[in-house]
């Protein structure tokens, strides 16, 4: 017997919340976990914080971890990072920006796992939106620092959920505030004023976001950020210009770690997503994305596919409404949640069932030496320990601090040789040269070493 009418609604209303709540909570542990442990890193969530802190104390959004004097609105743009200054204002910590993420990315829960109830059941609708937040994208993000691409994560949520509803007025308002968030997503501005206008019914309405999307990315990339960049141009515009000589059909699908990286975003809704035209608003990210040069943006590392998981399982969503084979959905539905399941051991959150809870054995050294750091020193840090700083020092990053017109007077490292913390590999050839270029020892424990100008 189906569920009456109100019940419907209170669980269409109770559920989507709640759900949210619990991911917000293991998102959040997760990444705060991670930065007290040591395993966060100056890039980027020190970039991020650099960024959020000088917002909240009223200056332009500079990075020392970028180079001395770096303005990030000359790298990417992302003034929706003004956004979180009130509240690093109140909690200065790199833990605000964490927590913050984790909220953002929660609450994108809400409209997937409302519009699969609508379109499914209650029980089944709730499956969909535990398989979305478990999904590897998101978790991806979550264990990657802080980006700003959490700000689009929800709206496009919302936005589509009112696509699939065909209100087309909301959808607009939630698709706006997209191009404040980084300067690829005005594509995806444009594909959703396109589908507004293919639709029929708000052409005008369609017509003006397309041509806010177009003319908002243009001025974006050739305008606003060539201006505060220190080489007069967008720096990463010639990934996507730089010619490859090929087919541009196999430059878009190959290597096949393109291919699996689709494999992968599609299986978890045993390719029903396929079925709705929702699906063709993955298309401008995953466009640049495979286009570009750089490996990076092809496969499963890192946050790029974060802001794609809602476009995926919003038009899972979609498409299960589209079905009249009520065996179908719920064999679909199952497949969706095994996945998510299966797939769990292998990623980040895993980590809650064990590994995050535990100390890092550098922790209280790291602490304790940098205590002796004062507030409003200027500093070079290892990428591991450069977010640990951030909030109350000016941070560069080492060892290209070393190199810099501008010699910070300290040097936060860590030796792997005696007993430090595990580095990266092009910080540990510098290490040896510290003492000739004019630093002393001032303290160490456990392998994490503080230098300072010895004129100083």
């Amino acid at each position: 017997m189906l569920p009456r009418g109100g019940e419907v609604q209170r669980r269409r209303v109770g559920r989507p919340h709640l759900l949210a709540a619990l991911f917000f909570t293991a998102y959040a542990a997760l990444s705060v976990t991670k930065h007290l442990q040591l395993r966060s890193t100056g890039y980027d969530l020190g970039i991020f914080e650099q960024a959020v802190r000088a917002y909240a104390e009223l200056r332009t959004p500079v990075s020392e971890l970028k180079g001395a004097g770096y303005h990030l609105l000359g790298d990417h743009f992302h003034p929706i990072l003004a956004t979180l200054a009130p509240l690093y204002r109140l909690f200065p910590t790199p833990l605000t920006l964490l927590t913050a993420q984790a909220a953002l990315l929660a609450v994108s829960v809400i409209p997937v796992t409302r519009l699969a109830i609508r379109t499914t059941t209650p029980r089944l609708g709730t499956a969909i939106g535990i398989a979305y937040g478990l999904s590897w994208g998101l978790q991806k993000a979550v264990a990657f620092d802080f980006h700003e691409i959490a700000f689009a994560v929800p709206l496009l949520a919302f936005s589509l959920e009112h696509l699939a509803l065909r209100q087309w007025r909301p959808a607009a308002a939630w698709a706006l505030p997209l191009i404040l968030v980084k300067e690829d997503l005005p594509l995806t501005v444009a594909a959703i004023g396109l589908y507004i206008l293919l639709s029929g019914r708000r052409r005008l309405l369609g017509t003006a976001v397309l041509a806010y999307g177009v003319l908002s990315g243009l001025l974006i990339v050739l305008v606003v950020i060539p201006a505060f960049s220190p080489d007069g141009h967008y720096a990463y515009l010639h990934t996507a210009t730089q010619a490859t000589g090929g087919n541009p059909i196999t430059r878009l699908l190959l290597p096949p770690q393109k291919l699996g990286t689709l494999l992968a975003l599609l299986a978890p809704t045993a390719f029903l997503a396929l079925r709705s035209p929702l699906i063709v608003l993955a298309l401008p990210t995953l466009a640049w994305r495979f286009w570009s040069t750089t490996p990076a943006y092809w496969g499963l590392d890192h946050h790029y596919s974060a802001v794609v998981m809602p476009i995926i399982f919003l038009a899972f969503a979609d498409a299960l409404g589209r079905l009249n084979r009520t065996g179908l959905v719920t064999r679909a539905v199952a497949v969706s949640v095994a996945a998510s399941l299966l797939a769990l051991p292998f990623l980040p959150l895993r980590d809650l069932a064990g590994p995050a809870w535990r100390p890092s054995p550098w922790a209280g050294a790291a602490c304790e030496v940098m205590a002796a750091v004062p507030d409003g020193a200027e500093i070079g840090a290892v990428n591991y320990l450069a977010p640990q700083l951030t909030s109350r020092a000016h941070v560069y990053r080492f060892p290209q601090a070393l190199d810099s017109g501008t010699k910070p007077e300290w040097l936060l490292i860590s030796d792997p040789a005696r007993g430090g913390m595990p580095g990266f590999p092009w910080e540990l050839p510098r290490q040896p040269e510290i003492p000739s270029l004019g630093y002393r020892l001032v303290m160490e424990r456990s392998g994490i070493q503080l230098y300072r100008l010895a004129y100083r």
